[in-house]
C-alpha cells in the first residue's frame, strides 16, 4: 500500500503571510488541527498548527499543558492570542515541514507519524510541490480495509 492510493488531494494550504487570526477560522470551518503552510510556488515551507498556535500564546505554559492537569490564567492567554492574532504563521509555524511524497509505502507514513506526534503529513511531488495530505485517520481506514479484505 502506497500513500498514493489512499491521501486527500482536496486540501487548505496558507502562503507564510498569512495570519494567524485567519489560519484560527480555517482550522475551526475545515475541523482540521493544522494546515501546511506554501510558498508562491505551492512548495511546502512549514506547517501550521493548534498546538504552534497556543505554543505561541502560551510559551511559558506548554509544557506544562502537556503533563500536568494545569490550567493556565484564561486571561493572559486571551491577550496573548490577541498579541499574535495579527502576525504572520511564519514566526511561529513549525519548519521545515516533515513531508512525504506520494509513492511512500503507507507503512513508512505511518511509522513517521508516530516518531513526531503527527496527525497529518504534507503529500509532495517530485518537485516539493504540495499535493495532499495524508491522515492518521485515512492510514488507520487504509488498514482496517486491508485486515478486512484478509479474512
Amino acid at each position: 500500500m502506497k500513500v498514493k492510493d489512499f491521501y486527500i488531494r482536496d486540501i487548505t494550504a496558507i502562503l507564510e503571510d498569512e495570519t494567524v487570526s485567519r489560519v484560527l477560522k480555517i482550522l475551526s470551518r475545515q475541523k482540521v488541527t493544522g494546515v501546511p503552510v506554501v510558498n508562491e510556488d505551492y512548495k511546502v515551507v512549514g506547517f501550521i498548527s493548534e498546538n504552534d498556535i497556543i505554543r505561541a500564546a502560551l510559551p511559558s505554559y506548554f509544557s506544562l499543558l502537556q503533563s500536568a492537569s494545569f490550567i493556565p490564567d484564561l486571561n493572559q492567554f486571551v491577550r496573548n492570542l490577541k498579541k499574535i492574532s495579527n502576525k504572520p504563521v511564519s514566526g511561529i509555524m513549525t519548519k521545515p515541514a516533515i513531508v512525504i511524497k506520494e509513492s511512500t509505502p503507507l507503512l513508512h507514513a505511518a511509522d513517521l507519524m508516530i516518531r513526531h506526534s503527527l496527525k497529518i503529513l504534507p503529500v509532495v511531488d517530485d518537485e516539493e510541490r504540495l499535493i495532499g495530505v495524508i491522515t492518521r485517520m485515512k492510514i488507520l481506514d487504509a488498514v482496517s480495509r486491508e485486515e478486512n479484505t484478509n479474512r
